[in-house]
């Protein structure tokens, strides 16, 4: 016997209140809307190690930071801004709001404006790409999500003109982070909705709905996501809490969440819809073809799930310890080529001495073995301060281009490489820094 529609979207809420929705109310504190009220706790309530903390605030404020939070269960336990940052004060979120598309797309499916399985030419029109008709129908608003659209990845990736998106590979059969195929995700949402476009849509069904502030803004071909650290933290703590904000249920569509933060693909298992995943078998970067064996933050717990910008704006959800945590900043000054996930790495390995977690990854390693590798760009040398037991080199494809196994200095020539990025690895830490060649 079917069941008529409307039983079945009723059945699906109220289950989904019984499993998600029960458990954050019972479980999560939430901040009112339009309010600067915020529920705080000490980390001396929580019994964690102030010493450390206060090391880790030392090490964020020598790193340019802005601000840092940190909930647990909601509540504020670490709330510091740094310099004349404050409050209120707004800053960009970069490739971390992507995390915001990401989530507006899940609404607009569940609204029924759109599926992500549909062709992305339903909304963007023929010829949005220089692709064939048929390779380019092939392309999915799924693979925009996931990193898979087999647009080439070389010259301006931020270019969303027909001419910049050129052909590649097969759709779905190779992850490149690519930033365009992205950005025209939210006109595929425009494009997709009766009489709204993404930004008022996004405002009335997620921002306003959990009191965030800010909104996109464009620079260049970007649409970049500009707020408050608080802003950030509001989003965490809805995603922490399975798409549920006190007693509204904002994305009943639980399958469609489930899958935003797990593996999207099999070609880098650490990469969901336009989220970073830890603990999984291995990971990619952004601008490198090669797959590296591990979790992209050993130092952290498994079940993380980051947002990841540009000069390390870093936003984590850590549902077995119900935390938040946030970064806002410039670019780390200790650290020079230093990417996201790395910087990230550097935070947790204060984070699980701060809350005494294990993470059932390789130890975390100690300041004193910091990998810094300098200058950056460089020309015909580098110098490598710490774990300087032997570096594989990969160029962008991931192919290796040197590789020294063992330095009787901490000086490498790379003058025989050609200007580009290349990725330098430890052969027996595998930590790694991106290097420009000048």
């Amino acid at each position: 016997m079917s069941i008529p529609i409307f039983f079945k979207k009723t059945f699906t809420i109220i289950l989904l209140f019984t499993i998600t929705a029960s458990r954050s109310i019972a479980q999560y504190y939430f901040p009112p809307i339009n309010s600067d009220e915020w529920e705080t706790m000490s980390p001396e309530d929580l019994n964690w190690d102030q010493a450390t903390l206060d090391s880790l605030k030392t090490f964020l404020d020598a790193n340019d930071t802005k601000a840092f939070i940190v909930l647990k269960n909601g509540k504020l336990i670490v709330e510091e801004y740094f310099g004349t940052f404050e409050q209120d004060s707004s800053w960009y979120w970069a490739s971390a709001g992507k995390v915001l598309t990401a989530f507006t797309v899940g609404l607009a499916q569940e609204a029924g404006h759109l599926n992500i399985e549909d062709t992305t030419s339903d909304y963007l029109g023929q010829g949005w790409t220089s692709l064939s008709s048929d390779q380019e129908k092939a392309i999915t608003i799924f693979h925009q999500l996931t990193m898979t659209t087999g647009l080439n990845d070389t010259g301006d990736l931020t270019c969303t003109n027909p001419n910049c998106l050129v052909y590649h590979s097969p759709a779905g059969e190779r992850w490149s982070y690519h930033n365009a195929p992205y950005t025209l995700l939210q006109e595929v949402v425009s494009n997709a909705l009766p009489f709204q476009n993404f930004n008022l849509f996004f405002s009335l069904n997620l921002r306003n709905k959990i009191g965030m502030r800010g909104g996109f803004l464009p620079l260049d071909f970007n649409r970049v996501y500009f707020s408050d650290a608080r802003s950030m933290a509001r989003f965490g703590l809805l995603t922490l809490s399975g798409g549920v904000w006190d007693d509204e249920i904002i994305m009943a569509d639980t399958n469609y969440f489930n899958a935003m933060i797990r593996p999207s693909n099999n070609i880098n298992p650490s990469y969901g819809y336009l989220w970073w995943l830890n603990g999984q078998e291995s990971f990619m970067l952004p601008g490198f073809q090669v797959s590296f064996p591990g979790p992209i933050s050993p130092n952290a717990p498994l079940d993380m799930v980051s947002a990841i910008g540009k000069n390390s704006q870093l936003l984590c959800v850590v549902p077995s310890e119900d935390l938040v945590l946030l970064r806002l900043g410039e670019p780390p000054t200790d650290f020079p080529g230093l990417t996201g996930p790395q910087f990230l790495n550097e935070i947790w390995n204060y984070m699980t001495r701060v809350i005494d977690i294990q993470t059932s990854s390789p130890p975390a390693v100690s300041l004193e073995t910091s990998w810094i590798i300098y200058p950056n760009p460089a020309q015909d040398f580098i110098y490598i301060n710490g774990d300087n037991h032997g570096v594989n080199i990969y160029d962008m494809n991931g192919v290796l281009v040197k590789s020294e196994k063992s330095l009787n200095s901490e000086r490498i020539d790379i003058s025989m490489l050609s200007p580009g990025s290349y990725l330098v690895k430890c052969m027996l830490s595998g930590r790694q820094s991106v290097v420009i060649k000048k």
